[in-house]
């Protein structure tokens, strides 16, 4: 359908506010048209724009509608597609649905909704389940109740259960309907009963899944899953009699009614076949809204579709929502394994995956030569920990990034929990490379010394590394031990928000910010006398503080006493890159999240190698710009030459720049970041030297090309094992460690290859 021209202009108007708001495109009076492909489309109309945001009520939405479109708020059904799927349409009958909606279509401008206009009728005999078989026929002639009919709210009237008789005969005199009714309608269904009508709308094309006695299925399976959804739409529990691989026979719940029906696989063609079958019910069709029949596997046909968008659907919304448009009382229990069996039936079970991890790591291996996939199990098999570099990440760091690498954990909210370790660079334009990463059943001195073993024959090099990590004593003692030589800057995050922590006394927050941001100074100050100025100020606050940071290493975290080259590095944040990744994937079953990932990395190096191969420029382009930016600064510089290759360079503060020691100014800036200062700049300009010639090799384009050179080949069938694969350990899910320092059994690259010998 095509909108119309005020609908563009609301658009137009709307791209130009700075607030985030979504245009809800209301159409009403046009039809729904089923395509080939079963999805629906919706024709003629007319169409209005309304602003909508999660602050918008339900009530506020509908009103609106109902005086755009000129109708009775009474008879309004709204209607939208879950984005992705035009076959069924979703409900919006509260704020919660409303809020829900909103959530699907975040990433877009507008919304799609359908106003469909609904009168208030009694329905005919006809439409009803066969279980109120027992009830009166209504009159032919059922007109809509009048809008503007005076009703009384439905808890004034009596509670008469669905399955009662209407008959004149009956008790019917006693029920005050508090309206007349029009000339030659005998009864008019009581407002207390219309919500049987709302909640029957969602299984109203389960009505005739059982037809009657000869009604062939392919499955018993099948069989099942449309007798519960008969009975589900036509309000009735049954129990089976007998149930199993070749026959099912079932009858009504209710002591004493009629109803049954018998099934059995034929001879003939293996299908199941309705032999017997009674569709009448003596029990008056009682309703049911207990959810005896709502079966995990039927909540889980229910919600797939939702779970597809809509991952953090959650048990408590399912109750609701099976009720809203079933009528069907679920408990929390009932929904949550319904999710659980559609989440396994999307994704694939959590704990075959586990199984699956040896083949895992030998498809790696295979597919990408080089690289290193690695796992342990405990004692009684389940799992520990998986260890994963892609040859592609270990030759980009070598190649092309500084000798810098990041450590960092993230927690995983996977079925089984755990923690994500992982060791990024950064690559010639600060950008952030992963290098490797591992899985562990928890973030251990223990775990972290595994990761860092497995890491150090890959990324081991000449010069020494630095590495930024948290100032944990068991990560600092494995550092020091494993990567003997190395250096290890405290993350001044942690350090920030450790001293928050252990702050006394009653600090206000303005006062925390202040002393938070002269630690900052403090950290990044290049020269001594600065950082002793920022924690000085520090001191005038608190004594505490002021004690508590000279206490906590300054050497490991400050530019001015840090030996190693950070680059001007201070954090190690630079794993909130996988966070990212790890937060899109956490629902799915360990196996899959690895290849979610392996699909990320491969994703940025194919994007980085893309975009590298436009550039023009010798330096990365962030480098380029700082470079820039520091020669700018120049022209009001004066360069005196001392003596030999000592120069000094006067400004708002008089330098000293050494050219025979590499990167040697007294600013410290050359030194920190590995680009020349503006200081050394302006020396290099005044001997006739090109400023490109001084800059570290890892911030070349040249360097950045090594860096995203080699590409990570796909693995096919993650979720398969191998062929031959009898003599594979045993991998189980995690479980709770038990008391004492576990063993473990390391399986990886050269007992994997023994085993096949």
């Amino acid at each position: 359908m095509n909108c119309p021209e005020h609908v563009l202009n609301s658009l137009n108007d709307w791209q130009v506010m700075a607030t985030k708001r979504l245009i809800a495109i209301c159409q009403s009076g046009g039809e729904f048209e089923t395509e080939k492909d079963d999805s629906l489309s919706y024709r003629g109309g007319d169409a209005h724009a309304i602003y909508i945001d999660d602050q918008t009520k339900f009530d506020d939405f509908k009103m609106e509608v109902a005086e755009m479109f000129g109708c009775s708020i009474s008879t309004v059904s709204i209607k939208y597609f879950v984005p992705g799927n035009r076959k069924t349409l979703i409900s919006v009958s509260d704020d919660k649905d409303l809020e829900r909606m909103i959530k699907f279509h975040g990433d877009s401008i507008t919304v799609d909704v359908y106003i469909i206009m609904e009168e208030i009728v009694a329905p005919d005999d006809s439409s009803m389940p066969a279980s109120s078989s027992s009830r009166t026929t209504l009159s032919e002639e059922v007109l809509p109740l009048d809008p503007a009919l005076d009703v009384v709210d439905d808890t004034t009237q009596p509670n008469i259960p669905l399955g009662a008789s209407l008959n004149s005969d009956d008790d019917t005199d006693n029920i005050d309907a508090h309206f007349d009714l029009p000339p030659g309608i005998a009864f008019v269904l009581p407002i207390s009963v219309v919500p049987y009508e709302k909640h029957a709308k969602g299984a109203e094309q389960w009505q005739n899944t059982i037809t009657g006695v000869g009604q062939k299925f392919s499955s018993i399976h099948e069989y099942r899953e449309s007798l519960r959804k008969y009975a589900i739409a036509h309000q009735f529990a049954f129990r089976f009699i007998k149930n199993d691989g070749h026959r099912v026979t079932a009858k009504c719940k209710a002591e004493g009614c009629s109803w049954r029906i018998h099934a059995s696989k034929e001879s003939a063609t293996q299908l199941i076949s309705i032999k017997t079958m009674n569709p009448t019910h003596t029990c008056g069709g009682g309703a049911v809204s207990s959810g005896l029949q709502a079966t995990g596997s039927w909540v889980a046909s229910i919600v797939k579709e939702k779970l597809k968008v809509f991952p953090e659907y959650k048990p408590k919304d399912i109750v609701n929502d099976i009720k809203q448009e079933y009528g069907i009382d679920l408990n929390y229990y009932q929904a949550w394994r319904g999710k659980e069996s559609a989440k396994e039936h999307l994704q694939g079970s959590h704990k075959d995956a586990y199984s699956q991890l040896p083949s895992l790591c030998e498809k790696i291996m295979e597919t990408n030569p080089g690289s290193l996939a690695t796992f342990t199990t405990k004692e009684d098999s389940s799992f520990h920990r998986l260890f994963i570099s892609f040859h592609a990440s270990l030759s980009g760091f070598v190649q092309g990034c500084r000798p810098l690498l990041f450590l960092d954990s993230i927690p995983l909210k996977s079925k089984y929990q755990g923690m994500l370790l992982t060791a990024t660079a950064a690559d010639g334009d600060d950008g952030v490379f992963p290098v490797a990463f591992a899985v562990v059943d928890a973030e251990t001195n223990d775990n972290w010394h595994w990761f860092l073993l497995q890491l150090k024959p890959a990324v081991s090099r000449s010069s020494p590394l630095t590495f930024i990590a948290d100032r944990q004593k068991g990560l600092q003692e494995s550092i020091s031990k494993i990567f003997k030589g190395s250096y290890h800057g405290y993350c001044l995050r942690y350090i920030a928000e450790q001293l928050v922590r252990d702050l006394k006394g009653q600090f206000s927050h303005e006062v925390k910010r202040i002393m938070i941001e002269d630690l900052y100074r403090a950290a990044f100050a290049p020269k001594l006398e600065d950082f002793h100025t920022s924690v000085e100020n520090i001191k005038r606050i608190s004594l505490d503080a002021y004690t508590w940071i000279m206490q906590s290493e300054p050497q490991n975290w400050a530019n001015s006493f840090f030996q190693g080259a950070r680059y001007n590095h201070l954090t190690s944040n630079f794993g909130e890159l996988f966070y990212n990744w790890a937060a899109n994937a956490h629902e799915l079953p360990i196996t899959q999240m690895v290849d979610a990932i392996r699909e990320k990395i491969t994703e940025l190096i194919s994007t980085r190698r893309a975009d590298s191969d436009q550039w023009l420029t010798r330096l990365a382009p962030s480098m380029e710009e700082k470079l820039d930016n520091e020669s700018l600064k120049v022209c009001s510089l004066q360069v005196l030459q001392t003596t030999g290759s000592i120069f000094e360079v006067q400004g708002e503060s008089t330098e000293v720049v050494d050219m025979d020691r590499c990167w040697d100014c007294s600013c410290k800036g050359w030194q920190l970041t590995g680009l020349p200062c503006c200081h050394a700049i302006a020396v290099i300009n005044c001997i006739g030297r090109n400023p490109y010639d001084y800059c570290s090799r890892y911030f070349t384009t040249e360097s950045y090309r090594l860096t995203y050179a080699k590409s990570i080949q796909p693995i096919l069938d993650v979720d398969s094992p191998m062929q031959n694969d009898s003599s594979q350990v045993l991998v189980t899910p995690p479980t709770r460690r038990p008391p004492g320092r576990p063993t473990t059994k390391k399986v990886g690259s050269q007992e994997a290859k023994k085993r096949k010998l």
